[in-house]
């Protein structure tokens, strides 16, 4: 039966600051040794007017931080290409046609492309907004044809440049990333143990543990190559914030921290002792690393109304701000495109961070702009500044990063020539106000009908699951490699199923949603998961209420 979804649009805790990310410091440091050479050499040069191309290298330093570094420099790479095959379309679709309505479409499709790449990859934050700034940008700045090699040689330089600042910080901390994660998820696994197992430890304490340990082991997969001591250490103290997951009342959350600050530093990687003595048994990633990724098209997530949403909301944005007057319209479509988020409650969340942000970012630069215009270095400085602090803040919460983006935009267009402040500001407030209304109105007219179909999927998945992992229970002698691939495989598809049903959830006009099935799976989901913890011998297979029958039925 379908109905429509009461959902009511927030407004209280948007603009809620939140702690700061525990890297908040390297894309920001990262972005600012990525960008400042390129603008001092042009500087130097007189040819500040090209910096919009190398700028687009140079922001790909942005990406793949909480990523390790073997798989780092792949995403880089690629991001990197990404990123000059879209400034390269939007270079040749601007020395073409000077028609606007044309350009807009194009930066439109570009937008949709780039959204669903990026969720279909999971590229993570910034996502696509960057990438569509850029296109979207170049598509309005004057080219001929014959410029384009050039320009797109420049964006790949500051790229590759880009990379090596990405990756140069793996010489001094290689497993500097897979740390952050295995300390994230002790951390996650102490607040859950705190709760002793209550009924509210039961529901979202058990769920962010979950999903930190499921989120770590993931990073270490993604590190390849065979495991080394460093590696192993990781390993084993994940296993340990798994014990803490199968059994709160058993663990001790003071040991949990410690180890978790312990991996903050460069110090040595805390040795806990191992349940069994063999670590192939005792883990199993070896064994998930010889098994074949799934294709990007058997990926669950609903791809095609995000992407529709994106280009219908992108043109229309765009079209609106040209019936407007704008010029050049591509802020507008921009703001749009950063709009689109899971589902259409966190769409208008952003939709009033983006607003706030911007209209706050305008008055900064109305302060910033007499001080950048004294001289090119002032206006350098002055975006680079900016960069860092957009960077710094971003993860606090989004409005708060925006703040200083708006004005390094605005700066960055007078790199080529000295520009009215007060139009700029004009035609940015009002972009972003016609970007954000026409791109919203989109993402409620485009619906997610498949938001729950997918969560259909996802339970099924989870209860095959641990069906499977139950089945393997039963058995007298399991062998110890499958009972670790079945809890691994049950361990992604309850962290699969929470991110699917969080997501549904903030969908609207759709049929009503089988929020007890979830919550019943889910407990029977992490009862079988704490299960085959106990049956590999590292606690206890009685609970701690001294129930074991639970263990393996829903």
């Amino acid at each position: 039966m379908s109905s429509a979804s009461p959902h009511r649009l927030p407004l209280a805790g948007v603009l809620r600051l939140g702690r700061p990310s525990d890297i908040w410091f390297k894309p920001a440091l990262s972005v600012v040794a990525a960008v400042a050479p390129a603008n001092l050499i042009l500087l130097a040069l007189g040819r500040l007017d090209l910096a919009m191309y190398t700028m687009a290298g140079s922001l790909c330093a942005l990406y793949g931080h909480s990523r390790p570094y073997a798989a780092r420099a792949r995403v880089l790479a690629w991001v990197v290409l990404g990123m000059v095959g879209g400034l390269t379309v939007s270079l040749l679709a601007a020395s073409m046609t000077h028609s606007a309505v044309v350009l807009v479409t194009v930066g439109a499709v570009l937008a949709a492309v780039q959204k669903t790449v990026s969720d279909a990859t999971r590229l993570g934050p910034p996502g696509n907004v960057v990438l569509t700034f850029i296109s979207s940008a170049s598509l309005f700045a004057p080219q001929t044809l014959g410029q384009v090699p050039g320009h797109a040689g420049l964006a790949l330089a500051a790229g590759a440049w880009a990379w090596l600042v990405g990756m140069a910080p793996g010489l001094l901390r290689p497993h500097g990333p897979e740390r952050r994660a295995t300390a994230q998820a002790l951390n996650a696994a102490a607040a859950y143990a705190d709760t002793r197992g209550t009924a509210d430890g039961h529901g979202r304490a058990r769920a962010a543990s979950a999903a930190a340990i499921h989120a770590a082991w993931q990073s270490l997969l993604a590190a390849g190559a065979r495991p080394d001591r460093n590696r192993r250490a990781l390993e084993r103290l994940l296993v340990r914030a798994e014990v803490a997951l199968a059994a709160p009342a058993d663990a001790d959350p003071v040991r949990l921290r410690a180890w978790a600050r312990e991996l903050r530093g460069t110090g040595r990687i805390p040795r806990v002792a191992s349940p069994r003595e063999s670590a192939d048994e005792l883990l199993g990633v070896d064994t998930e690393l010889a098994l074949p990724r799934r294709p990007l098209r058997h990926r669950p997530a609903p791809l095609a109304p995000i992407a529709v949403r994106t280009a219908v909301g992108c043109a229309l944005a765009g079209y609106a701000s040209l019936a407007l007057g704008v010029g050049r319209p591509y802020w507008a479509l921009v703001t749009a495109a950063s709009l689109y988020q899971a589902n259409v409650t966190l769409t208008w969340s952003r939709a009033v961070q983006r607003v706030v942000g911007n209209v706050v970012g305008v008055l900064l630069f109305a302060a910033l702009a007499p001080l950048a215009h004294v001289h090119p270095v002032a206006l350098v400085l002055s975006a680079l500044a900016l960069n860092f602090g957009a960077e710094a803040l971003m993860g606090r919460n989004y409005w708060l990063g925006s703040v200083c983006v708006t004005p390094m935009a605005l700066l960055i267009t007078e790199f080529a020539r000295a520009q009215n402040p007060a139009e700029l500001m004009t035609e940015r407030v009002m972009d972003t106000l016609v970007g954000a209304l026409v791109g919203f109105v989109a993402a409620v007219a485009v619906t997610n009908r498949r938001a729950g179909d997918r969560l259909g999927h996802a339970l099924a998945a989870a209860e095959r699951a641990r069906e499977d992992a139950a089945r393997l229970l039963a058995e007298p002698h399991p062998a110890p490699h499958a009972l670790e691939a079945a809890r691994r495989a049950l361990a992604a598809a309850l962290a699969d199923l929470r991110a699917t049903a969080d997501a549904a959830s903030g969908e609207w006009w759709q049929r009503a949603l089988p929020e007890e099935r979830v919550v019943l799976a889910e407990q029977s989901g992490h009862r079988t998961l704490a299960a085959t913890v106990r049956r590999q011998g590292f606690v206890p297979r009685r609970d701690q209420d001294g129930r074991a029958t639970e263990d393996v039925r829903p």
